[in-house]
């Protein structure tokens, strides 16, 4: 396999406007995620937790650390799209972030905690917007750009399907759960 196919194992971002359908799913898909990652990392030893998806990629523990740092600061940037009038979020080094205590400890316990109890308060909010609220902009430094609530829905979306995929990756390439 190649390295951009183990980058990008659903392949990269690419949006295309939703309609309600898609929408719903795409809430569907980030309220399903603790779930699905508690599923697949559950009963993974400490050894098992430090496999790596890729080379010189993070490895499993890393990543659910990091789905919770991201998912933390996403919620936070939806919440100030949806309250004042097209807002500059603040971009994070999620590379640096991995790098922390934090970031590397090995109990992923806390970080599925916390993935958990976002990820419902997320959904009760996602699941209250109203179809005019997909259309709230809010700008990106590191894009440049405008963006719209509907744009970074469907990133997450695929952010929590990009991060499930590596974690599969990782186990599968080692024979775990064959």
């Amino acid at each position: 396999m190649n390295l951009e196919a183990l980058k990008y194992p659903v392949g990269q971002y690419n949006y295309l406007q939703a309609d309600k359908e898609v929408i719903n799913k795409w809430i569907t898909n980030i309220e399903a995620l603790p779930q699905k990652l508690k599923k697949l990392v559950g009963n993974l030893s400490y050894e098992e937790l430090e496999l790596q998806y890729r080379p010189d990629g993070w490895n499993i523990k890393q990543v659910v650390h990091h789905l919770a740092d991201s998912h933390m600061n996403s919620f936070i940037r939806f919440k100030l799209i949806q309250t004042e009038d097209n807002p500059t979020i603040k971009p994070y080094d999620e590379a640096e972030w991995a790098k922390t205590e934090d970031g590397s400890n090995e109990d992923i316990s806390d970080s599925l905690d916390l993935l958990e109890g976002l990820h419902k308060r997320w959904s009760i909010f996602l699941k209250s917007r109203e179809e005019k609220d997909w259309q709230k902009v809010y700008t990106h430094p590191e894009y440049r750009a405008q963006k719209t609530m509907e744009w970074m829905l469907g990133m997450y979306d695929w952010h929590c399907r990009h991060h499930l995929a590596h974690i599969k990756q990782a186990i599968e390439k080692e024979g775990i759960f064959e």
